[in-house]
């Protein structure tokens, strides 16, 4: 990955949207396969998500990979500040602790388009684990939720919506 993604104008950052994110780890390595080291990172990912007002619809963190989808609560909500906080501090707390780097420079984004369904991007993330062989179905796979409801909840709103084949 490039060590700067291309960008959008930096006004399609602001605001109320919706943002599907992926970070790859460092050299993709498979840290996210400890409990310990998903909880470091999701406690800073939401730290950073209450400091810019952006809300935390869905995650997925597969071994070397994590995928979020998050919304900008307010009109000053920042998608390029949120991400560099997020990726900063949990950077920083895993290299207490492990001694090592986390990420890989930058992030992909796609900003979500007014026809895209939240439910079916909620899906690809927790899907994901499942698509990759590592559970036969999302529900069993610990390290995907949401930080605005619980799994139960995720798992009985995703029944009531069909299953749409969404692409990043």
């Amino acid at each position: 990955m490039p060590k700067r993604r291309p960008r959008l104008h930096p006004s399609c950052y602001i605001g109320e949207r919706r943002y599907f994110l992926t970070f790859c780890t460092h050299a993709r390595r498979a840290v996210f396969t400890d409990a310990r080291v998903v909880a470091l990172a999701l406690q800073q990912i939401l730290r950073a998500a209450g400091e810019h007002q952006v809300a935390l619809i869905a995650y997925t963190f597969m071994p070397d990979h994590a995928h979020l989808l998050v919304e900008g609560l307010e009109p000053c909500s920042d998608l390029i500040k949120f991400a560099h906080r997020a990726k900063q501090r949990s950077a920083h707390e895993y290299s207490k602790e492990k001694g090592a780097r986390l990420w890989q420079p930058s992030y992909w984004d796609h900003v979500l388009r007014d026809e895209e369904s939240t439910w079916d991007v909620i899906r690809y993330i927790c899907d994901n684990p499942v698509r990759k062989h590592l559970v036969a179905r999302w529900e069993d796979y610990e390290f995907t939720g949401s930080a605005i409801m619980p799994r139960e909840e995720l798992a009985r709103e995703m029944m009531c919506h069909p299953a749409n084949s969404w692409q990043p």
